[in-house]
């Protein structure tokens, strides 16, 4: 058993909840018993994961008292965190803010949530090239995102380009009405989703129509020169070899790529290499260019997202 006190009372109940919801997610997270006394809090259970509760307990009262709004999946979140490696500080990645939404928006500011995501920010903060390489829910598209809005917000680039392949498009492109980009533009539309997240509605518009930020298919980059712009290529895993070199020699001066993407889903013909798979043995050690790995660990989606990538890692290594 381990005893913990709390200075101010008010920090303990926000961090436990208003009706105990955190110390439920905590308790089932790390197997330990926590009982509230007052502003003490007893922690019973094996003393690895009764020292790292109370580890995590101190970080989150601090986070608090700093004036940080702690919801239940930040819990979670934090654990997780604490769990892969007992000396992180959960405060610094937690309040490491990457990008402000939009005045009416009444969602929080955009942080990373797990080691790995603050280990790809501070990557793209340092390098000009980053791959983000993981699997769905591990904010790899996100926070690039956020990461290039605020590049453009604090005048480090002029305009922000998205880039996505069609390939799922294929022979089928012919059959769909409209012209070119109107046939490829639901590829495009998860770009558009995250961008509308992070800036008003009005704001996005207005930004289209300018040129500051555009969506494209990665089709359209060949032949140009991205100068002073911030670059994502996203399902970067769908695009050939070709393409994934024609893509990085557009990078012009003052510019910042991050491309993404997840192998274990690519939707090439199998006689067709991935430009994402093959590009990690070209320019592994390049010096300027960050490979950054997420995992199922990094997950921030719905709960069970994490277990269904755990299941279906299993089930395709044949376990």
């Amino acid at each position: 058993m381990r005893k913990i006190s709390f200075a101010d009372a008010d920090s303990l109940r926000t961090i436990l909840g208003d009706r105990g919801e955190n110390l439920v997610v905590l308790e089932e997270k790390a197997g330990v018993k926590v009982n509230v006394r007052g502003s003490e809090v007893m922690l019973h259970g094996d003393d690895f994961q009764v020292d790292l509760v109370a580890d995590l307990l101190r970080e989150l009262d601090a986070l608090v008292r700093d004036g940080y709004s702690l919801y239940p999946t930040d819990i979670d979140f934090a654990y997780r965190i604490k769990a892969a490696d007992s000396r992180a500080d959960v405060k610094s990645i937690f309040l490491d803010k990457v990008c402000i939404r939009h005045k009416g928006s009444r969602k929080r500011p955009i942080t990373p949530k797990s080691i790995g995501q603050k280990r790809y920010i501070d990557a793209i903060r340092k390098h000009d090239v980053v791959f983000g390489i993981g699997p769905a829910g591990t904010g790899k598209t996100y926070l690039a995102m956020a990461m290039a809005i605020a590049a453009l917000t604090s005048k480090e680039v002029d305009r922000i380009i998205l880039v996505r392949p069609a390939v799922e498009a294929g022979e089928r492109l012919g059959f769909l009405p409209g012209d070119l980009m109107e046939k490829v533009n639901p590829y495009l539309r998860p770009l558009y989703d995250a961008l509308h997240d992070m800036l008003s509605f009005d704001k996005v518009s207005v930004l289209l129509d300018k040129g500051v930020i555009e969506v494209a298919p990665l089709a359209f980059m060949r032949g140009r020169t991205l100068n002073d712009s911030f670059v994502i290529l996203d399902e970067a895993q769908n695009s050939s070899a070709e393409q994934m070199k024609m893509f990085l020699t557009r990078l012009g001066f003052g510019s910042k790529a991050v491309v993404t993407g997840d192998i274990t889903q690519i939707d090439l013909p199998s006689d067709r290499e991935s430009g994402l798979v093959r590009v990690q043995d070209i320019l592994k050690g390049v010096e300027g260019i960050a490979f950054c790995y997420l995992s199922q660990v990094d997950v921030v989606r719905h709960p069970l997202v994490q277990k269904i990538i755990v299941a279906y890692a299993r089930a395709e290594a044949g376990e």
